[in-house]
């Protein structure tokens, strides 16, 4: 007999919450790569057009790691509807 309380995983916000993850991964690995090309070039001029983007890009890759796992957890441990 099925428990009408029970609740299953969200597919589709599963699915949205995987995709944010492995997005920031990408972002993480570009990102790193660009805080490493502005460290070994200061004397020139891409410093000051790389770093400030460098550091927006991690502030991005951090909001889409933590929206990415919210929503995997939003969609294994949902909220019961009542």
């Amino acid at each position: 007999m099925k428990d009408p309380e029970q609740t299953y995983t969200d597919k589709k916000l599963l699915m949205k919450g995987i995709r944010r993850m492995a997005f920031s991964i990408i972002l993480i690995v570009i990102t790193t790569y660009l805080f490493t090309f502005t460290f070994l070039n200061k004397e020139t001029l891409p410093l000051y057009i790389v770093l400030p983007l460098a550091i927006i890009m991690m502030g991005i890759t951090i909001y889409f790691l933590f929206s990415g796992l919210r929503s995997i957890l939003n969609a294994v441990f949902g909220k019961k509807s009542k």
